[in-house]
């Protein structure tokens, strides 16, 4: 296909509200506030309302599915609504209330959503915790800090005997534990759950509606309070990004122990009255065949994956002409997020869909965290740009202060600061840690750097600079911005690697650990003709790199793909990238020594 299609084909239409912008300069003009000033409603203030409306409204309309066998398990709104009060009963009767927290151990499921809005209604937070924190084998020890800092009241797992051990341990004695599947002698079975009188929902827009870890990555978890009206606006603000009464489709996997899928994905499809088909896919090879088969008999309008799975999926997409047509057939928004994505990507995907469809599909990226609801920023405009944040939410204001290093921000990098009605009140029972992470004017502090994608224009929205705390220094004192070199050097290898993890700190040069694309891999043929696709694909970024700190030194490539079960690989399908190098010693030390091995790659 002539590569001009990809500028000039026109976008479908993503029935995107006006974008709106307000901007301030403080502080000498250093420092940029930006303000969207759009309306949104605030009508609704906590997260129960919503099913109460399309129970109401729409209540034959499939809120959720879930596959079975072939076919599927579906459960309408007026179906959940009733299962939600009648579960909301029976947890009153396990002692739980306002305050006191259901830990959720569980992967993704109609029972899973179920039980956590039952708990939300009652005032008691739902607390869901990453299923790898307690499948068999894992280290419990994350588990156990888990369960110490939220001091649940009660459990819940999907099956006990997939988080057997977890059940097992002393720090989970004497809690009353709910089952789906697998019960033990003593387990309260979810189905009897389903038969107590049903209670009507109590909670109020300031109590917590659910605890989240934190990722972890810079520290022991910490648990972010999301209160009710924190999600149910955050709900409201991306809402408000649409000129669009037509309720969403999706297929989605992002796990709900984390803001993305728990509020931006499962409660913005209940917030619009939508229809979510849970996937068991998971964005790695080998476990990405279920997300294929999904995608190839569900026809959404709106799809959201981390860069991981668009990686792999831009493949099938371009192997799979019924699924190419499936996909793009009703789509209108293309959605990245955990991560920064390669735009050799988004161009692939690009071509596909003018090749089958004859439009371009607009790409969106949001960008938060989860103390900020998750969505602060996002894309609400047609847009082809890989790296993008898009500009703030509805409601919401982002303080852009030049970031450390910078002799001025105008057109560099700035740290990114954020105020809102989604943003969280902070940490329980952590008055320490919630007052470093506010700045004086009460600003979330998200720790992550930005520059402006056009200096002289703030409307043309914000580019993801990497996250300060990933950046290092190279021996000469040359400033390394990781997070942005990664994303940079994977895109000018061209799909050949998965992902990447820069490395360098105190070294003379940057220096990459490369993991591959097996399936590109298989295409180019042998070992050495990959060799020289990532030699070629670097040494024309080198060649247009302007600093030392934007230059790759050397490369190794690494058997296998990243570790999930230890965490390296996140259950959101980014690799974390401190924790990569801690578990690589002999790898980085082999990748800079003082006379390389023959395959190590030199630059």
């Amino acid at each position: 296909m002539d590569g001009s299609a990809l500028t000039t084909a026109p976008f479908r239409d993503a029935r995107y509200a006006t974008r709106a912008l307000e901007v301030e300069r403080v502080h000498g003009g250093e420092t940029l506030i930006l303000r969207n000033p759009m309306p949104y409603s605030d009508a609704v203030r906590t997260t129960t309302e919503p099913l109460a409306r399309w129970a109401a409204e729409a209540p034959d309309r499939v809120w959720l599915a879930e596959r079975d066998g072939d076919g599927w398990r579906k459960v309408s709104y007026g179906e959940a609504q009733a299962k939600v009060a009648a579960l909301a009963g029976g947890l009153a009767g396990l002692g739980l209330s306002r305050g006191r927290p259901l830990l959720i151990l569980a992967r993704n499921g109609i029972d899973h959503a179920l039980i956590a809005y039952a708990a939300m209604s009652l005032g008691a937070p739902a607390a869901p915790v990453s299923p790898q924190y307690g499948l068999r084998g894992a280290d419990l020890t994350r588990l156990r800090h888990a369960v110490e800092r939220l001091k649940p009241a009660a459990v819940y797992a999907d099956d006990a005997e997939t988080f057997g051990d977890a059940l097992a341990a002393p720090f989970l004695a004497g809690l009353p534990v709910v089952v789906s599947r697998h019960a033990r002698p003593g387990d309260v079975a979810f189905d009897d759950l389903l038969d107590s009188a049903p209670v009507k929902p109590v909670a109020q827009p300031d109590d917590i509606a659910k605890l989240l870890l934190t990722s972890g990555s810079t520290g022991r978890p910490k648990a972010v309070v999301c209160t009710h009206a924190n999600i149910a606006l955050n709900a409201a603000q991306i809402e408000a990004c649409y000129a669009d009464p037509e309720p969403p489709v999706l297929v989605n996997s992002a796990p709900w122990s984390h803001s993305l899928g728990a509020n931006a994905i499962l409660h913005m499809v209940l917030h619009r009255g939508g229809t979510l088909y849970i996937d068991a896919g998971q964005p790695a090879p080998g476990r990405f065949a279920e997300t294929v088969r999904n995608l190839g008999e569900v026809a959404t309008t709106y799809h959201n994956m981390v860069p991981a799975g668009w990686g792999l999926f831009v493949g099938e997409l371009e192997r799979d002409e019924a699924l190419a047509a499936k996909f793009f057939e009703k789509v209108r928004v293309l959605q990245y997020g955990g991560a920064s994505m390669a735009q050799s990507i988004l161009d692939r995907v690009q071509a596909v869909a003018v090749k089958t469809v004859g439009e371009r599909i607009t790409f969106a990226a949001g960008y938060g965290a989860t103390e900020t609801g998750p969505t602060a920023c996002n894309i609400h405009w047609l847009n082809a740009r890989s790296g993008m944040v898009g500009l703030p939410t509805p409601g919401t204001a982002v303080k852009l202060v030049p970031a450390p290093g910078t002799k001025d921000g105008d057109g560099g990098k700035f740290e990114i600061r954020v105020k809102g009605p989604q943003v969280s009140p902070g940490y329980l029972d952590q008055p320490e840690a919630t007052a470093q992470a506010f700045d004086e004017d009460g600003f979330y502090r998200l720790g992550d750097a930005a520059r402006l994608a056009d200096p002289e224009d703030p409307t043309a929205g914000l580019v993801f600079d990497g996250r300060l705390v990933e950046n290092f220094k190279l021996a000469s004192g040359t400033f390394v911005a990781a997070g942005a070199l990664r994303v940079a050097a994977v895109s000018a290898i061209g799909g050949v690697v998965s992902d990447a993890v820069v490395c360098g700190e105190g070294q003379d040069g940057v220096g990459l650990m490369l993991f591959l694309d097996a399936k590109a891999c298989e295409r180019l043929g042998d070992a050495v003709a990959v060799r020289a696709a990532i030699v070629e694909g670097l040494s024309r970024m080198n060649a247009a790199a302007k600093g030392g700190g934007g230059r790759i030194a050397r490369a190794l490539i690494l058997e296998g793909a990243p570790d999930a079960a230890s965490g390296e690989l996140t259950d959101k399908g980014y690799i974390n990238q401190a924790l990569a190098r801690d578990r690589r010693p002999k790898e980085l030390e082999r990748l800079f020594a003082a006379t390389p091995d023959e395959e190590i790659l030199v630059l």
